[in-house]
């Protein structure tokens, strides 16, 4: 079993120099950005629009994603898309015509995912599969960085496993909420291809290439056992 991708989330990064903050993300090690965009309705805080990921854009080599937390975001998926984002995130709950949005990020040419809130089932997803890249897991609620990681969700997260094993399309489990070098062994044995990590790697106290490379060996160690 190959060790998950880790995502960077900018959440809760320096706003004042993002820039220069994906670049020491793209130095410390990590495999993609993740940019988590709140509207202040369908989560409570708000944080920052497509203008601000394509000013970042030019600044690193990494893959970006966009993590749309907005009550509609089908105005807005053109927007980050052209912003350099490589995948574009949706809610199940925030999209009342979910096929036809993930058909539009399809047609604009990036990977379409669907992210469900903690207590949202999986059932939706037999009927979009065909317009599915990525099922993200959320094990926290949406909408604030550094929350507590919620264990409870490693059982959904092998059921996305099953479902994208079932598929005939190579989709990816992806995790987001509270993963850090004490909780990402978990969902990895669970399942999942890529670990969203935020404020364990910003906040480290050592920085951020040293909080990389402890989630790395802590992967390496569980594969080791397994």
């Amino acid at each position: 079993m190959n060790a998950p991708a880790i995502v960077a989330s900018v959440l809760g990064a320096d706003y004042s120099r993002l820039a220069g903050e994906v670049r020491d993300l793209q130095s410390a090690g990590v495999d993609r950005i993740q940019w988590d965009v709140m509207d202040g309705h369908f989560v409570p805080n708000m944080t920052f629009g497509a203008a601000v990921v394509g000013a970042c854009r030019p600044h690193v080599d990494l893959p970006f994603e966009a993590h749309l937390m907005v009550e509609d975001p089908d105005p807005v998926l053109a927007d980050f898309v052209s912003a350099g984002c490589n995948t574009v995130i949706v809610h199940v709950e925030a999209c009342p015509h979910l096929h036809r949005t993930l058909s539009m990020i399809k047609g604009m040419g990036a990977r379409a995912g669907v992210a469900v809130n903690p207590s949202t089932s999986l059932d939706f997803v037999a009927h979009v599969l065909d317009q599915l890249d990525h099922i993200l897991v959320m094990t926290v609620n949406p909408g604030f960085g550094g929350q507590e990681y919620i264990a409870a969700m490693e059982d959904k997260v092998a059921e996305a496993r099953e479902i994208a094993d079932r598929s005939e399309r190579p989709v990816q489990v992806e995790v987001d909420g509270g993963i850090s070098a004490d909780t990402a062994a978990a969902p990895w044995r669970a399942g999942a291809d890529l670990l969203v990590v935020g404020s364990a790697i910003l906040d480290h106290p050592d920085g951020k290439g040293v909080a990389t490379e402890e989630i790395r060996q802590v992967l390496t160690e569980a594969g080791t056992a397994s």
